[in-house]
């Protein structure tokens, strides 16, 4: 859609301007100032858990507001489902669609599928938290049925361009302003193993907006500290025609937690900005145009990582939440006044923040101005005086925090943006009568229609006979009731009757109940019908698609996944039955003849090889992975789009925990896919795995004769809670992102980031230069192996990727827990657990997101 103003002609289609909603206020506001469309959030299912939220009955109030102004609604359906939420989540999301949504964006696979048998119709939106970030991972989300997907936040130009080259026919939708998550969306788990507040399950904690400190975990010296994974706010507004160019066909604002005011700031913003490259000028925002959104609300502006990754100013270090506007300096006091010079007016009304001038120091004095007077204004600069209760040392930074003016404005924006009142059936009614017999009314709805009779019959009027003025007023009065009086025919009616207005009002109400329970059986009918089709889907579609891969002779099979050569022996010595090697997680990659060589070993020695590949693979990473896949091994992948790939060329693909399979229907399509195996989410309890599990699982009979399932769960090991473009290292030392692999590689190779409480989260630099931030602790699941076996499950990760962790030992206390899961006999669990000092996590076994 381009949006044009009146006097001129578009020459220059521009991307969807798509904003964000979580009131209705909100919505006004983004529709009368340029919004083409409206993204939000119900009650249910939506990736924000407190606030931002819309009953269904707003929801149908926002329908109706923005397409009044000719704007779309899409409704966040952004999180993860579980299995035995499925069918309610389907069946809410249809209540959705009849409040007038026009798209849903998802973040589940399994989702997808059921909501494409059961709305055909509906416009499906893939959620940024897919992390689709290349063409592979955009081609599945094509074979899914998805019309358009949000990328990942930290996609380039280059790599935008790389997607729309792969997949042509796929929109392609991209934020353009707002805050920012540090980690890969969909790929953050860290929120949910600290705090049980799953990300991926609308309830993130932000654990990237915590204080942080870098240490050497070798030599203990702190490297860094401050808020060094808080990344700043996006603000794109200098590459709209680039991101045009690319084949972006939508931009999106974050922000469904921000007040109205916010909405109708930015929207404001960008909607004059797209309209100046419809008309073909394509001059950049002058900095004037900016300030607004640098008040309204910023952590710090940053473009993001349209042009290349970012260094040591993507991230706010100082403090992680909104900045204000700095407008210039306290130069002393005037009575009780504080004098005060400044680069733009203060006015009356204000929020001010008066920082200390010491650098690092976070010392702040907040207020609000009562009352202000202007000195004199020299070279673009005013001298005022502020009448406030708070006396401020010389020198201290002077900042706008609320801007009583521009919140005014944009209050005004939307003032006369008017939310509909609910659209009332209209109710005909035709009276019959004579004298002697009792009133008879027809009301007629639409498709219902309902006889009353009174049971007074009507008699001449002595004083004010029944007309047509009466019966209009009387039977109109249907107050909060779905119905507004249409036509009334009295031309069956005799003249000059009367009957009590008591009457009148008693045949309404048995009307209104009458068609009420008309419009319910047919509502009952739609709901039954439906209910059974959402039935049907989700019993059908969690159908297993592919059978399991072979397991070990013994009926187990225990995978130890590592970094180095020597660890893999380790594992192998002690039990493990097949070896995962991992070179993309820390640098130097090993060279390939040592792979070579370790798979010879292994083979003599009766343990298989497999590859693990890295969960983001970028375009221009590509090359250097094809190296590695060269090698014919199979994989352990969680990138979506290499399942798919190399399954496809007959590769042996296990799907990795991260690609975040809760329930059946994911399953179905990841072994759809291709996919031999699948390791489920490490976020769902045992229970969960149990349903998840279900339909692959044949008949019960005796721990050792029961089928496998083809699902592998991870018991052991530090799931990775962030994937993250930014290097926390090379920030440290202000170097240059990429450029700068002596860090990592010579001079702090084993470093971790501290929160206040003391946990350390290992920092794995990859490959490709990404930080991969490790869980504070190994999850333990020793304990749950005998329910896990019992639910068929016979293939098992432990996941060793921090240094000098007792692979050897770790992998033979495992082993004989399974051994003891398989013979049905007690063993001892707390071995692993012992050896860690107590240094564990029970994960999310026993503990729901």
């Amino acid at each position: 859609m381009v949006r044009t103003n009146s006097n001129t002609t578009a020459t220059k289609a521009v991307p969807e301007l798509l904003a964000p909603a979580g009131s209705l206020d909100a919505v006004r506001a983004a529709v009368a100032n340029g919004a083409n469309a409206v993204y939000l959030g119900a009650s249910q299912f939506n990736a924000r858990d407190e606030g931002a939220q819309l009953s269904l009955d707003e929801l149908r109030q926002a329908c109706a507001v923005a397409h009044a102004a000719g704007a779309r609604v899409y409704l966040t359906f952004n999180v993860l489902i579980k299995t035995a939420e499925m069918a309610g989540a389907i069946s809410y999301l249809g209540d959705c669609i009849d409040c007038g949504i026009d798209a849903a964006i998802v973040q589940d696979l399994g989702a997808v599928r059921l909501i494409r048998e059961v709305y055909p119709s509906l416009e499906i939106h893939g959620s940024t938290q897919m992390t689709v970030h290349d063409g592979s991972g955009a081609l599945v989300m094509q074979q899914l049925g998805v019309e358009r997907v949000v990328l990942a936040r930290e996609n380039t130009l280059t790599d935008i361009r790389s997607i729309r080259d792969a997949a042509p026919d796929l929109g392609l939708e991209s934020f353009v302003h707002g805050a920012l998550c540090i980690s890969y969306s969909g790929q953050c788990l860290m929120s949910g193993m600290i705090s049980e507040r799953s990300a991926n399950r609308g309830s993130c904690a932000q654990s990237c907006r915590k204080d942080y400190a870098l240490r050497d975990a070798t030599t203990g010296a702190l490297l860094d500290e401050g808020f060094l994974i808080s990344a700043k706010d996006l603000a794109a507004h200098d590459y709209l025609e680039q991101l045009a160019d690319a084949g972006i066909g939508c931009l999106k604002v974050e922000g469904r937690k921000k007040k109205p005011e916010y909405v109708a700031t930015v929207t404001h913003a960008y909607r004059e900005w797209l309209d100046r490259l419809s008309r073909g000028e394509t001059s950049l925002p002058p900095s004037d145009e900016v300030e607004p959104l640098v008040q309204i609300f910023s952590r710090g502006f940053t473009s993001g990582m349209l042009s290349g990754r970012g260094g040591r100013d993507y991230i706010t270090r100082t403090q992680p939440d909104n900045k204000g506007r700095l407008l210039g300096v306290v130069v002393g006091r005037e009575g009780a006044d504080v004098l005060v010079d400044v680069s733009a007016p203060i006015a009356a009304g204000d929020g001010l923040g008066f920082e200390e001038p010491t650098e690092g120091s976070s010392a702040t004095i907040g207020c609000t101005v009562t009352a202000v007077r202007t000195l004199n204004v020299q070279n673009g600069v005013y001298r005022q005086a502020l009448t406030t209760r708070i006396r401020v040392p010389d020198a201290w930074r002077v900042v706008r925090t609320y801007d009583v003016q521009l919140m005014t404005g944009a209050q005004a924006s939307f003032v006369d943006v008017i939310v509909p009142e609910r659209t009332r059936i209209r109710l005909d009614v035709r009276v019959f009568g004579h004298a002697g017999a009792p009133l008879k009314i027809i009301w007629t709805a639409g498709e219902h229609s309902v006889t009353v009779k009174g049971e007074v019959a009507l008699a001449p009027a002595s004083k004010r006979a029944l007309d047509y003025t009466q019966l209009r007023e009387q039977l109109g009065r249907l107050g909060e009731t779905a119905y507004a009086l249409g036509a009334v025919d009295i031309s069956a009616l005799s003249e000059g009757m009367f009957v009590p207005v008591s009457e009148l009002n008693r045949l309404r109400q048995d009307a209104v109940t009458a068609l009420d329970e008309q419009r319910g059986w047919d509502l009952d009918a739609a709901t039954h019908s439906r209910e059974e089709a959402i039935a049907a889907a989700v019993a059908g579609k969690g159908a297993p698609a592919r059978a399991a891969s072979a397991t070990a002779a013994d009926g187990v099979q225990l995978r130890a996944i590592v970094f180095n050569v020597a660890d893999a022996l380790d594992a192998a010595h002690n039990g493990a039955t097949e070896i995962v090697f991992d070179p993309f997680l820390r640098h130097p990659p090993i060279p390939l003849a040592r792979i070579h060589a370790l798979r010879d070993a292994l083979t003599a020695f009766g343990v298989t090889l497999r590859l693990r590949t890295p969960t983001v693979v970028r375009p221009d990473e590509r090359r250097t992975l094809d190296k590695w896949l060269a090698l014919e091994l199979p994989l352990l992948s969680g990138h979506l789009g290499l399942v798919r790939e190399q399954a496809a060329l007959g590769r042996d693909v296990i799907a990795d925990y991260a690609t975040n399979v809760f329930n059946p229907h994911t399953a179905a399509f990841l072994f759809e896919l291709g996919a031999s195996r699948i390791v489920p989410s490490v976020e769902l309890t045992l229970n969960e795995i149990g349903q998840l599990v279900t339909p692959w699982q044949g008949a019960l009979q005796t721990n050792l004769s029961a089928a496998p399932v083809p699902f592998d769960v991870l018991v052991y090991g530090r799931p990775e809670g962030m994937t993250i473009e930014h290097c926390v290292l090379s920030a440290a030392f202000e170097r240059e992102p990429t450029t700068c692999r002596d860090l990592c590689v010579q001079k702090h190779t084993n470093v971790t980031l501290s929160d206040a409480a003391g946990y350390a989260f290992p920092v794995a630099t990859d490959s490709a230069c990404r930080n991969r931030l490790l869980h504070s602790r190994p999850i333990d699941g020793a304990e749950y192996i005998a329910t896990l076996w019992r639910q068929q499950i016979r293939e098992f990760h432990l996941l060793f990727n921090v240094p000098d962790e007792p692979v050897g030992a770790i992998t033979r206390n495992y082993r004989e827990v399974l051994n003891a899961a398989m013979h049905g006999i007690e063993c001892d669990t707390g071995v692993t657990r012992r050896a860690l000092g107590g240094e564990f996590t029970r994960g999310h076994f026993m503990r729901a997101v």
